[in-house]
């Protein structure tokens, strides 16, 4: 998957996001997109489901009548570190990535509710306030809905440079619609507009390449915008909560080195696999071993 002779700086690795961006030296990442723990205080879980005469589950229809079903897979992890335990150990992996940047590397910093406004005071402090370039909205439509309040269908992705300088590839950047195309005109509308700090995306579709099964999977299309603006081809693309290897899978499709890692080693081995199926052009399956397998971090 790597070109480079340096087993630390490109790769999968098994390890603790700390750990390993411990063992980096100064300067030496090109873009860093994390996608960490929310510090939701409890264990995420999601299970695929498929139709069985022989299930030992039970469930409703739309019709009210009961089908039998069994669990595929079932993926899980536990996000319940104490509040202020989790702000510390965010700050220090923060600090960590910013020694680890090139001066004109960046950070994309993805979280919810739970945690971000704590983050970006975090990051101003890490950082400095004249470092801070975005505050991203990654806004879907899918999920429950809460009867007592606003349904919360975002999640916020906090950008950062390192230094006076950085990476941004706007004319590389894919176009979106225009919401009222007959009022630029049609040659406007027919190049389209630019994405603005607000981005409307729904998740990994069921029949896509490179769904897993994860309970927090990233879509692949957010981290080719990321990737795409923020790096150039050969540029080093870090991810140090791996989880499903999405940040991994598009870096390596966009011609970049990456470096990621997770601290389960049955994520590393879906990365992995995730990989080798992206390289072959099939869709990704889990091994009846990694469906079973329980991830520890938050994944992208």
């Amino acid at each position: 998957m790597s070109e480079s002779s340096d087993p630390i700086l490109e790769g999968v690795f098994e390890a603790d996001a700390l750990e390993l961006l411990s063992r980096l030296p100064d300067g030496c990442l090109d873009l860093v997109y994390i996608d960490p723990p929310f510090c939701t205080g409890s264990r995420q879980r999601l299970d695929t489901i498929a139709a069985s005469e022989s299930g030992d589950q039970k469930r409703t229809d739309f019709a009210g009548r009961y089908a039998t079903y069994e669990i595929k897979s079932s993926f899980s992890y536990r996000d319940d570190m104490p509040f202020e335990e989790y702000l510390v150990w965010l700050e220090k992996v923060v600090t960590e990535i910013r020694r680890a940047l090139k001066e004109t590397g960046s950070m994309y910093l993805h979280l919810d509710w739970h945690a971000s406004a704590h983050a970006r005071l975090i990051c101003d402090r890490v950082f400095g306030l004249d470092q801070f370039l975005n505050e991203i909205i990654w806004a879907y439509d899918f999920g429950g809905r809460a009867r007592d309040k606003w349904a919360r269908k975002h999640d916020t992705i906090l950008w950062y440079a390192k230094g006076k300088t950085h990476t941004f590839n706007r004319e590389a950047i894919e176009r979106i619609p225009y919401m009222a195309p007959k009022l630029v005109g049609a040659e406007k509308a027919a190049r389209g507009k630019l994405p603005t700090s607000v981005w409307w995306m729904t998740v990994e579709p069921t029949g896509s390449l490179d769904r897993t099964g994860y309970p927090t999977q990233k879509p692949t299309k957010l981290l080719e915008r990321i990737i795409t603006a923020s790096s150039n081809p050969g540029d080093l693309v870090a991810d140090f909560f791996g989880g499903s290897g999405t940040t991994a899978a598009v870096a390596h499709s966009l011609r970049r080195r990456f470096l990621t890692c997770d601290s389960n080693p049955a994520a590393v081995e879906v990365i992995k696999a995730r990989l080798a199926a992206q390289s072959e052009g099939r869709r990704f399956k889990p091994s009846r071993a990694q469906a079973k397998a329980a991830p520890t971090a938050s994944e992208s």
